[in-house]
């Protein structure tokens, strides 16, 4: 059976009839519940916050967004965007409680920088992975994703992205993506090895309580092993000095990684100056 996102563009397959089809079946209504609140579980969240729904939908995470108690740290605040204009219609008959936004995420995010406290996105960033022509390419199109989901939270925002990656290719695509844009990212898999196993990737904002370091968001979870896949650097390891050849190569990698532009590398790159005095 072929996956959704091989058949049609999000915005195509998601017609009048597969939006209403989707958001009354009773299954998906009961899955996306369950992914909707382990994603606000892994938030943390201590009060009412402002969230970001990344591929809300007809509103199905939304609702469950508004009606979290406040004994529980809400009701939360949230704002839906999709590039669905059938999911977004249906969503205002059912007169859901959030603001809807019709926009494509991978063109990025239109927002103020350091709007939202926090975002979730259910069963949304593989799409990103599928190119329908020649002209489309994913990974442009996940680096100004994360790029401007990373602008758009607040320093210490947190986010939460279930996604059904195709391959183990797909799901390194889309965890790089987010590394390069800033993210402290790390993947949470709950019922690994079977049919109902679900993919959560887990991103902080540097300058929280977390300082970047996604461990700390299951370190108290029950049956959850963490896997830490950094390199252990010894503390005598020598940083790259600002300035030097190896700092400035970085730098111009990560700028690259970003679309942007930049200089030629040739021999003289990094090399000291000599100052001569007239």
């Amino acid at each position: 059976m072929s996956r959704p996102e091989e058949i049609l563009p999000p915005d195509l397959f998601y017609n009048d009839r597969e939006s209403r089809k989707y958001t009354t079946s009773s299954r998906i209504q009961n899955v996306q519940s369950d992914m909707t609140h382990r994603a606000l579980e892994l938030l943390h969240l201590d009060g009412p916050s402002l969230i970001m729904d990344i591929g809300c939908g007809s509103g199905l995470s939304g609702e469950i967004l508004s009606s979290v108690s406040p004994t529980d740290g809400g009701p939360h605040i949230w704002v839906g965007m999709d590039i669905s204009a059938s999911m977004l219609d249906i969503a205002l008959q059912r007169d859901v409680q959030g603001d809807l936004l019709l926009g494509d995420i991978g063109q990025g995010i239109p927002f103020r920088a350091g709007t939202f406290d926090a975002a979730v996105s259910i069963s949304a960033v593989q799409w990103l992975c599928n190119a329908e022509n020649s002209e489309v390419n994913p990974q442009r199109r996940l680096s100004r994703f994360f790029n401007g989901l990373y602008a758009s939270l607040r320093r210490g925002g947190q986010a939460v992205c279930q996604f059904y990656p195709k391959n183990d290719a797909q799901r390194s695509m889309i965890s790089n993506s987010a590394i390069k844009a800033g993210f402290g990212a790390g993947i949470l898999e709950d019922d690994p090895g079977t049919k109902n196993s679900k993919l959560y990737l887990v991103l902080t904002v540097g300058g929280g309580e977390l300082q970047g370091d996604i461990t700390r968001v299951v370190k108290n979870m029950q049956d959850v092993d963490v896997q830490d896949g950094r390199r252990n650097l010894s503390r005598s390891a020598k940083k790259d000095r600002r300035g030097n050849k190896a700092w400035i190569m970085q730098k111009k990698q990560q700028m690259e990684n970003r679309g942007k532009v930049v200089k030629t590398s040739s021999k003289y790159t990094g090399r000291s100056r000599r100052r001569v005095a007239f």
